[in-house]
């Protein structure tokens, strides 16, 4: 690396410590202030939780299930930040006596991931107090956590990634202009959204360190991890759809056969795999990175990966139109 290029690095990772500094929050004190969850009101949009596409739902079920599925949304952060902050704080220790400016961009991102599983398990237990009981979490975060790290660090930053930019879209084209969202529930993906934005700026200057350092076996293998990170956490998905469809499908005001509580399954699967893969993979920035950086037999191999789950692209999600490969 060129003395101009170290520069600039260098650069980076300090203009992303000056904001973090600057939107710094406090989750009791900034976010939450006293406040509770509306449970009159959705938590995730209709783009993301996909509940019209269930005809026979009710507006109040329709609202239900838009709780249900924002309460995994959190459990999912959670689960996902368990893993990224125990890698980061892996990276900064073997950076420890390099450049000082990236390893305090690397502790205040580990720390600021830390702080958003501590709000995870907040948010969990005021809804575990707010909603009826039975909801059930079916993934253990430790034991994900190992799994994912036992992949190689360019699987582990690019599923990274993936996760953190589809968070900014997320926020941008659904959470963020839905007035009739939850006022909680959006200050929550509010203050995330602000303090995610960094971290996805550390996630492709460390992934592209990555890619720098493998030869072309090594990122050959890592591609295979890339694609076997993704089939794990699909059924890690698969799990919490069939627990979430039982848990809403017991409490829904809606009368439910059983051909009615499969198409539920089957939605809140779709919906689960739009939200946590189909939108990290088609957001045009993490396209670019990680296409950048394949050859085209590897490219096609990870398409093909993600081939069985484009049918879960609504077609509202009109915002996406131009990701397509």
């Amino acid at each position: 690396m060129t003395t101009a290029t170290s520069t600039t690095t260098t650069s980076r990772y300090a203009k992303v410590i000056e904001i973090s500094k600057r939107v710094r929050w406090e989750i009791e004190r900034d976010l939450i202030r006293g406040r509770d969850f509306d449970y009159g009101r959705p938590f995730l949009p209709e783009g993301l939780s996909l509940a019209d596409e269930l005809e026979f739902l009710d507006a109040g079920d329709r609202r239900l299930l838009s709780q249900v599925q924002g309460r995994t949304y959190a459990y999912m952060f959670g689960l996902a930040e368990r893993f990224i902050s125990a890698k980061i704080m892996e990276i900064g220790h073997a950076r420890a006596f390099g450049d000082q400016v990236e390893m305090e961009a690397l502790v205040r991102m580990t720390d600021e991931e830390l702080k958003h599983q501590a709000l995870f398990r907040r948010l969990e237990d005021m809804m575990a107090a707010g909603m009826p009981a039975g909801y059930r979490k079916t993934a253990e975060p430790n034991a994900v956590a190992q799994a994912v790290l036992a992949g190689s660090t360019w699987a582990v930053l690019a599923l990274t990634l993936h996760i953190e930019r589809f968070t900014q879209a997320h926020y941008r084209a659904s959470i963020g202009p839905d007035e009739a969202l939850c006022p909680l529930w959006k200050d929550v993906f509010l203050f995330h959204w602000r303090e995610e934005a960094q971290h996805t700026v550390l996630d492709e200057l460390e992934f592209l360190r990555a890619d720098d350092q493998v030869d072309a076996a090594a990122r050959d293998a890592a591609v295979d991890d890339l694609i076997g990170l993704v089939g794990a956490f699909d059924a890690i998905l698969q799990g919490q759809a069939t627990a979430d469809a039982a848990y809403f499908c017991a409490l829904a005001g809606t009368p439910i056969d059983v051909l009615r509580q499969r198409r539920i399954e089957g939605l809140i699967l779709k919906a689960y795999r739009w939200q946590y893969l189909v939108s990290g993979f088609m957001e045009p920035r993490f396209r670019k990175i990680l296409f950048s950086c394949l050859d085209d037999a590897q490219a096609i191999r990870v398409r093909n990966a993600m081939a069985p789950l484009v049918y879960a692209v609504p077609q509202q999600a009109a915002v996406f139109d131009a990701m397509a490969a």
